[in-house]
């Protein structure tokens, strides 16, 4: 008997429940919505603001140098010194194990992540508050760090931990993580709690979309992996019945 080679097994669907991550991904694809479309209205904006404004206040008088110490981590983990590799080193390893249709969801989502981030700043044009402890460039909305940290956490989740409990808990510590992050942008005056909150959700619908798109081609490519029969130990006939049969 030869055994089949790990690397040639089909993968595993990418998705435990299509349907409760269809309903999940169209919850937060709308509320990403409905945030970008309230900032995008001037009149809404000017409400929004005077919230950024006081938000920005109480982060500012509630400044300690432990938390900016922090704060300062995050800033780091968030820049493209850090993320690219970290990023490269995921997909480099789903490609080793010849996870393809993870990688595909992997790589979908940071792609797509990337092409709506300088789009997006580049449309709203927003200005970044003022006295920022780290230093910026470009626009202020959405924020490029929560982006950047919210799909790739999540959808290295997805990717790697297979669907279960355990992707459960994983996911939320990943999006635990991303709004660390986007407090520590507004806590270092570097973007509006506003944009923060933007992009922690626009990161996480890159995210969900992405599986959810690849998910449905891996299911259409391969309509589902064929039941395992037990294996007899050699030499040993089927059941007494059925030789009778």
């Amino acid at each position: 008997m030869t055994r089949t080679d790990p690397a040639q097994r089909e993968e595993d669907a990418l998705l435990g429940r299509p349907r409760r991550t269809a309903l999940l991904t169209a919850g937060v694809v709308a509320v990403t919505a409905v945030v970008f479309a309230l900032v995008a209205d001037h009149g809404v904006l000017a409400h929004i603001q005077r919230v950024d404004n006081a938000w920005l206040r109480l982060m500012v008088s509630g400044r300690t140098p432990p938390l900016t110490a922090v704060a300062k981590v995050f800033n780091v983990l968030g820049l493209v010194y850090v993320t690219l590799p970290v990023r490269i080193a995921l997909a480099g390893f789903l490609a080793l194990r010849r996870q393809w249709w993870r990688l595909a969801a992997f790589a979908a989502a940071i792609m797509l992540s990337e092409v709506l981030i300088g789009s997006l700043k580049g449309s709203y044009d927003r200005a970044r508050p003022p006295g920022s402890l780290v230093a910026t460039s470009g626009a202020s909305f959405p924020s490029g760090h929560a982006i950047a940290a919210s799909v790739t956490v999540v959808a290295a989740v997805i990717a790697l931990v297979p669907a279960g409990r355990r992707r459960t808990w994983w996911g939320a510590a990943a999006v635990a993580f991303s709004i660390m992050m986007g407090l520590s942008r507004a806590y270092l005056g570097a973007h509006w709690l506003s944009d923060a909150t933007a992009g922690i959700l626009l990161g996480t619908s890159c995210a969900l979309v992405t599986a959810l798109v690849t998910d449905q081609f891996q299911r259409r490519r391969n309509p589902g992996p064929r039941p395992r029969r037990a294996q007899r130990p050699a030499g040993v006939g089927p059941p007494r019945h059925a030789r009778n049969g």
